[in-house]
């Protein structure tokens, strides 16, 4: 990509409208665009036929339809589906497709690595680069929708839900993020619902805060643990960010619509968090809120110290919350002998001595004491 020229894949309606207004052109070239790029697929502006000659002459002397490179593309047994990304500057992240008989879900990335540490997740293990742009991550949508379009898949290969659960905190790549989704649910972008664009987080409040005021997508938090002593460990953010503080804008997220629940993900870690009696401490700090929980088997990588819980301990601690109420389910473990399952996205970043050092001047701000 030319460095000289604009992307167009970073604009949402908004910003498009306003990049079209400061070139003497009308709003509704906006959309136009928008449809071309998103809707049709088309990355050459000459194709774009509504617009007039001197536009397209105007518009390729300032700007570009620059996508991420797929470097590999794995399927699994189970019809999961993974794809290696690769950037301009050689960063690479990885992106998921996980097929199911009545839907189709994509898992994208947010950053390049992840800043948080979570001990139990592999994508933390590299160490933490740099955020993602707009176009880096709805370009991850852009070549999913395309590359499904070939039928490969052994089911349903179609696009209904988008969960911003892969790579990074997407709370920590806050405006980038939400221009995405913006892009995602647009009318004449992909036309998402509310309810199919999903944000996953550790749990940044003052994000969390904002998104609310901003927003309306779903919203799933990585729990992980039913105290402070034991998230501080599995999650360190909740030292900045303890439970308390997390689960009481929890409370009031979606106030005003009783219909909708926010998704707590708790991942199954063999003798850690996966106890009756942390069942019923996860049952007592979300009582009151509009919760279902979601039970993740822990998915191994190389050199961790945990354990997946038995199938036999993970039904028990499911039983236990749904005999107090709470509607939990056991996620189901997809593509795991390609290493797209839940926590195991690594995506091959280059440059492992720049990412600790990032890292290392991240983590201390991050975490620091608020007191």
């Amino acid at each position: 990509m030319e460095a000289s020229l604009k992307n167009l894949l970073d604009f949402d309606q908004e910003g498009l409208q306003l990049f079209f207004q400061e070139l003497g052109e009308k709003p509704y070239r906006a959309q136009q665009i928008l449809k071309w790029i998103h809707q049709i697929g088309i990355k050459d502006i000459d194709m774009m036929s509504n617009l007039s000659k001197s536009l397209r002459i105007k518009l390729k002397s300032i700007a570009q339809i620059a996508l991420p490179e797929i470097v590999l593309e794995q399927l699994s047994e189970d019809g999961t589906k993974k794809w290696l990304l690769r950037f301009n500057d050689g960063n690479c992240i990885e992106s998921v497709f996980i097929p199911e008989i009545n839907r189709g879900t994509l898992c994208v990335s947010s950053q390049v690595g992840c800043a948080l540490n979570c001990n139990f997740c592999s994508t933390a293990q590299q160490g933490f680069n740099r955020n993602l742009t707009v176009a880096e991550i709805i370009g991850q949508v852009w070549l999913a929708v395309r590359n499904l379009s070939d039928g490969s898949l052994r089911h349903d290969h179609t696009i209904s839900n988008i969960v911003m659960m892969g790579m990074g905190e997407p709370l920590l790549n806050f405006d980038n993020v939400v221009k995405a989704m913006n892009l995602m649910m647009d009318d004449f972008a992909y036309g998402f619902s509310k309810r199919r664009v999903t944000l996953s987080t550790s749990g940044i409040v003052p994000g969390l805060q904002r998104l609310s005021e901003i927003s309306d997508v779903a919203l799933a938090i990585s729990l992980h643990a039913p105290n402070d002593e034991l998230r501080n460990r599995l999650v360190p953010i909740n030292k900045k960010y303890p439970l308390a503080e997390l689960l009481e804008v929890c409370r009031n997220y979606f106030k005003g619509d009783n219909r909708r629940r926010i998704t707590m993900e708790y991942v199954m870690l063999e003798g850690v968090n996966d106890q009756p009696e942390h069942a019923r401490q996860l049952i007592k700090i979300l009582q009151g809120i509009p919760v279902k929980v979601n039970l993740i088997p822990f998915n191994p990588f190389p050199n961790t110290i945990y354990s997946r819980s038995s199938f036999s301990v993970i039904e028990n601690f499911k039983n236990i919350l749904m005999k107090a109420g709470l509607n939990t389910i056991t996620r189901k473990t997809r593509g795991e002998d390609i290493d797209a399952a839940c926590g195991q996205l690594v995506g091959r970043v280059q440059d492992k001595s720049y990412r600790s050092k990032v890292r290392q001047k991240v983590i201390p701000i991050l975490l620091e004491s608020s007191a």
